[in-house]
């Protein structure tokens, strides 16, 4: 794809074709929306879809017997080491100015909730990191983090992300690139985050077995996504899911991995557009010539925010009493 030749760029892969009989988890009806500790609406999330652990899913959580895909779906078209792919620092954002708009808020939310279940500053693992990690910046009025680890495929983008306290190199793809033994121990974390990476997944089965490991009890799992990638580096699945099924795809990578999950609920996360500004009169206008250009740079901005790259996330709640499962022992 033309997009994809400077390997600086996502594009968004051609539609897919329908699916075959493919397994999906049955998906329950949306739940109403909740409120924030702070008794705010949540406007940074639409519930989409929730899946039942126990009942939406052909086998038990942690079952690989329910495990519904096979190597095949798996493959790349570019299947060479990825470390040499991110070999070359990418600092550009991967979706519209919106989406992170709507990364950034929908985290904003997610890490208070985190900071006030805690009674402190949430520790937030960072997975498939880069320059930046899309959390609020470090503000009087946003949520206060405590250890902030980011895992990544690039040094120097890592360095550049000043919302980490720590930075570690790894590439998930290698063989036992998933072992995060030796750099985090069980039940490290309040907020696990992966944003805009898990359609590059190889070995999803073994990540997110880690990934729930360093989770703490009671701790959330947070798998973002847009419908832009390196279509040379997406997975067959990926490329030949639409957007449901993709949600469908992160929800059983999530239940067959572990079995100690609360919920799994898929939400749009993607902001509402901003209404368009009301147009000067034309006697404003006369007084003021410059309010024409002010109107038409508000509105096209308006503009942009209609339509534009979607969002979602899928979000995985561990289980309080879970913790003690899924330890290496």
């Amino acid at each position: 794809l033309e997009g994809a030749k400077a390997n600086d760029e996502k594009v968004k892969p051609p539609p897919p074709p329908p699916p075959a009989a493919t397994f999906f988890p049955r998906r329950s009806a949306p739940r109403r929306s909740v409120f924030a500790a702070s008794g705010r609406l949540h406007m940074s999330r639409r519930e989409i879809l929730s899946f039942d652990p126990a009942a939406d899913f052909p086998a038990s959580g942690g079952d690989a017997a329910g495990w519904p895909y096979s190597a095949a779906d798996f493959g790349r078209l570019d299947g060479s080491d990825d470390a040499r792919f991110y070999a070359e620092p990418k600092f550009v954002q991967h979706v519209d100015d919106r989406a992170v708009e709507s990364l950034v808020e929908y985290y904003r939310e997610e890490m208070e909730e985190a900071r006030v279940a805690k009674g402190g500053p949430p520790d937030v693992l960072d997975v498939c990191s880069s320059w930046t990690s899309h959390f609020p910046p470090a503000t009087a009025d946003a949520p206060t983090l405590g250890r902030v680890a980011g895992l990544g495929l690039n040094a120097a983008e890592l360095q550049k992300n000043d919302r980490l306290t720590e930075r570690h190199v790894r590439d998930l793809n290698a063989p036992d690139g998933a072992d995060l033994s030796d750099l985090f121990s069980d039940a490290s974390f309040d907020v696990v985050a992966m944003s805009l990476s898990v359609d590059y997944l190889i070995r999803p089965l073994d990540v997110f077995r880690e990934l729930a490991r360093v989770l703490r009890p009671g701790g959330r799992l947070l798998v973002t996504f847009s419908d832009r990638c390196f279509p040379t580096k997406a997975v067959a699945a990926w490329l030949s899911s639409d957007d449901v099924g993709r949600l469908a795809m992160v929800a059983t990578y999530l239940h067959v991995a572990v079995g100690e999950w609360e919920e799994i609920v898929a939400w749009d996360i993607k902001l509402p557009p901003l209404e368009s500004p009301q147009r000067p009169g034309m006697r404003e206008l006369m007084k003021d010539p410059a309010l024409g250009l002010a109107w038409a740079a508000a509105n096209a901005a308006a503009a942009r925010t209609r339509g534009g790259d979607p969002l979602y996330c899928v979000r995985g709640i561990k289980e309080e009493d879970g913790g003690g499962k899924l330890g290496r022992g």
